[in-house]
């Protein structure tokens, strides 16, 4: 059952499935444009592993829940934390996904086919999103208690914001 995580994954896979297309239009015109094909392809596969490992790591979760209910308190957290853990270990990678995918975009978009630009941008906007759905919900899973995994994802989040706002500068032709 596909949880908040993966709904994150999903939409980097789309974004990554825009950034593909970007690549493969633009190898006449930048020499680069065959590597950010691969890195997208790449991308938009770590992707759909990622959406499935979140979903892997909810239902984990949910039947770490249930199996510790009748355990001691202190039983009880020894069982829930491992499936705790990946409640936070998968956003956080989904986030660093979403990262490296915005920085993808924004090459794309000020070296790429300039036809081309809008797509780049708006994989940049939902990679962006995507950073930030991450981040939230790491705060959510750890109950809002410090974190350094949660203090990254965030400072992903903004930085992903920042450049994909900032790709708007570029111009659409």
């Amino acid at each position: 059952m596909p949880a908040s995580g993966s709904a994150s994954a999903a939409v980097i896979a789309i974004a990554s499935s825009l950034l593909e297309k970007v690549a493969k239009l633009s190898t006449t015109r930048w020499t680069s444009a065959d590597a950010a094909l691969e890195q997208a392809h790449a991308l938009r596969l770590r992707a759909e592993e990622l959406a499935e490992a979140d979903a892997s790591a909810y239902m984990s979760y949910v039947d770490a829940q249930r199996a510790a209910k009748a355990m001691p308190d202190e039983e009880r957290e020894r069982v829930i934390a491992p499936a705790r853990a990946a409640t936070v270990d998968v956003p956080l990678a989904i986030a660093r996904l979403a990262g490296e995918t915005v920085e993808l975009a924004a090459t794309l978009a000020e070296n790429g086919n300039p036809n081309l630009r809008a797509d780049a941008m708006v994989a940049a906007t939902l990679a962006a999103a995507a950073a930030l759905s991450a981040a939230r919900l790491i705060t959510v899973n750890l109950s809002g208690a410090p974190d350094d995994r949660s203090a990254e994802a965030t400072r992903v989040a903004r930085a992903a914001s920042a450049k994909a706002a900032a790709l708007g500068s570029l111009g659409v032709h």
